[in-house]
């Protein structure tokens, strides 16, 4: 019998839940998983199974690493990059690159700052400023890869060394911007309310789960290919668990001395990450584009023959790439509370890059999600959060996160490979 006449049969017989048709409908969908993950399908699961095995390396190493404020500190450390590397995946699923996206953010965030403190104007101008510089930046870079032909690597590199010049200009060779607008310095400091986290819990909680049940009802109804409704309830168990957990844990004190300030709830960072990860991932995997952007990345010809607007989909993930690297500057600069030439610079974009890839991003294109520039991202974050409790030299922790983005890219090779020996292009 296939998965889904059994997943059928023991969701239409009384009492099924709790017979052994439906404990027979899970491990076939666990073993189905399992045969996908043998075939080179191992989508995130190096990147979760990084994150737990350096928590339990750094939590018995630096008992300080679990503490509720480093968790806190984590999301901050981590926010600007995993913005970025939400828009490289975009760029790397049509199998391209962008190499300017660290100082594009650094020039968005510039402008951002004299806008709002050279020229005191209102905070929803400057960051709309800066993320229009972002689509524009985005739509140039596109439009000399698509248009004129130019690879992506030498469009993206010129603008990389012309952003670090046009970040001087704006800064007057060198000068610090500082931010003193409340509002923006809140995007990457500001908390929520204690009851203000359990509420949005509970409604990320209700709306994941109706989102899964609605999906499942549908492909049911329609006869097609589903999970067993087990492992949809067990998804959202498993996401509210974790998500409870992580807020009752944020909601407890975490200032060293409350009684003169107390940090309490959720960093307001956590839910921007998680507005642009639900956007961009209802982008990638529930619209028309996003189903032309896996086939522009898999296979560009077979993509043009289907009638895809092939220039169209690769200048709009360029927007939307230098456009997230806009939100990272914003992030960036809130963090610093300023903006200066280094800003977007350093090892931005190298850990960027490293962690779309880290997360399961392909470089070959055709493959990457959202999820994976988050899940990346954490594993970069917890890398140089780590080693710096530890006491490591910066030069140390370079080296390890080259040698983990070393392996992640080998993961990726090898599962490409066992790919096309299983018969997948």
């Amino acid at each position: 019998m296939s998965t889904t006449a059994q997943a059928n049969d023991a969701e239409t017989r009384p009492g099924a839940g709790t017979e052994p048709g439906a404990v027979r409908a899970v491990a076939d969908h666990v073993r189905g998983y399992w045969a996908e993950v043998r075939s080179g399908e191992v989508g995130a699961l190096p990147a979760v199974a990084g994150i737990i095995a350096l928590c339990v390396f750094f939590g018995i190493s630096q008992p300080v690493f679990l503490s509720v404020g480093n968790l806190a500190n984590l999301f901050g450390q981590g926010a600007a990059v995993a913005c970025i590397a939400m828009g490289l995946v975009f760029v790397l699923v049509i199998g391209e690159i962008d190499l300017s996206a660290g100082f594009a953010s650094g020039v968005c965030a510039a402008i951002m700052a004299v806008i709002l403190t050279d020229w005191g104007m209102p905070w929803p101008l400057a960051i709309a400023a800066a993320i229009a510089t972002g689509v524009v930046i985005g739509l140039l870079l596109g439009t000399l890869v698509v248009k004129l032909g130019i690879p992506s690597f030498v469009v993206t590199l010129a603008a990389f060394l012309a952003f670090q010049g046009i970040v001087l200009m704006i800064l007057e060779e060198g000068s610090n911007i500082t931010i003193h607008n409340e509002t923006v310095k809140a995007v990457a400091g500001g908390n929520l309310e204690r009851w203000q986290g359990w509420t949005l819990l509970v409604l990320t909680i209700a709306a994941y789960a109706a989102l899964q049940l609605n999906r499942w009802r549908r492909r049911v109804a329609r006869s097609l290919v589903h999970e067993p409704l087990a492992v949809v309830v067990a998804r959202v168990a498993s996401l509210g668990a974790l998500l409870t957990a992580t807020v009752f844990l944020l909601n407890l004190e975490r200032s060293a001395n409350p009684q003169i300030i107390s940090l309490t709830g959720v960093p307001v960072v956590i839910v921007l990450l998680g507005v642009l990860f639900a956007v961009w991932t209802f982008v990638l995997h529930r619209t028309r584009f996003g189903r032309h952007l896996y086939a522009v990345g898999g296979n560009r010809e077979a993509a043009v023959r289907a009638g895809v607007n092939v220039d169209r989909v690769r200048i709009a993930a360029f927007v939307i790439c230098s456009g997230m690297a806009a939100i990272g500057g914003i992030v960036a600069a809130s963090r610093a509370a300023s903006v200066d030439p280094n800003t977007g610079g350093s090892n931005v974009l190298l850990l960027s890059v490293g962690a779309a890839v880290i997360g399961g991003a392909s470089l070959f294109g055709g493959k990457g999600t959202v999820r994976a520039a988050l899940l990346g991202g954490a594993v970069v974050a917890i890398i140089n959060n780590g080693m710096g409790l530890m006491g490591l030299s910066a030069g140390v922790r370079f080296g390890v996160t080259g040698a983990v983005l070393l392996l992640a890219a080998g993961v990726d090779a090898m599962s490409r490979g066992r790919g096309k020996l299983f018969g997948r292009h």
